[in-house]
């Protein structure tokens, strides 16, 4: 129960500076309405409401992950820290692929799905974000485009 109440209270804190950071973002002249401010900060709210609930209202008996589930977890971080040190060098689209492939492959064992998730994800993704919420991302590094 202390073990709930600790982790609201840091993702509270924490969400709490990423509210304070998001409230930093400059804004261009050229800027939306609502401006780029809004989703960080939507983001950080939710956190900080989740955060309260769970240090106001703690599990009574948390079972906390062991042996294999722990592995699993340490090992999604893993990939997810190299897709983000990866997206710079190599683009958006094989980086997110490969995650989502082998993330995908952890939560179901069956390649041929988690192939097709991977592909899938990373260009409907690129899509959605570039093209709809007209984010500047790169779809693949410059040496693969010319």
């Amino acid at each position: 129960m202390a073990s709930d109440r600790i982790f609201g209270l840091v993702a509270t804190l924490v969400a709490l500076a990423y509210i304070a950071s998001a409230t930093q973002i400059q804004t261009s002249f050229l800027s939306d309405p609502v401006g780029p401010r809004a989703f960080p900060i939507g983001i950080g709210i939710v956190a900080v409401i989740c955060g309260i609930y769970m240090a106001l209202k703690p599990d009574a008996e948390p079972n906390w992950p062991v042996g294999k589930t722990l592995l699993a977890i340490g090992f999604a971080i893993v990939v997810l820290v190299i897709y983000a040190l990866a997206l710079k060098p190599l683009g958006f689209i094989i980086p997110t692929a490969i995650t989502a492939g082998i993330l995908s492959y952890q939560i179901s064992p069956i390649a041929k799905n988690a192939v097709l998730a991977g592909a899938g994800l990373s260009v409907g993704l690129f899509v959605v974000f570039k093209f709809l919420l007209g984010l500047g991302l790169v779809a693949f590094p410059k040496w693969i485009m010319g």
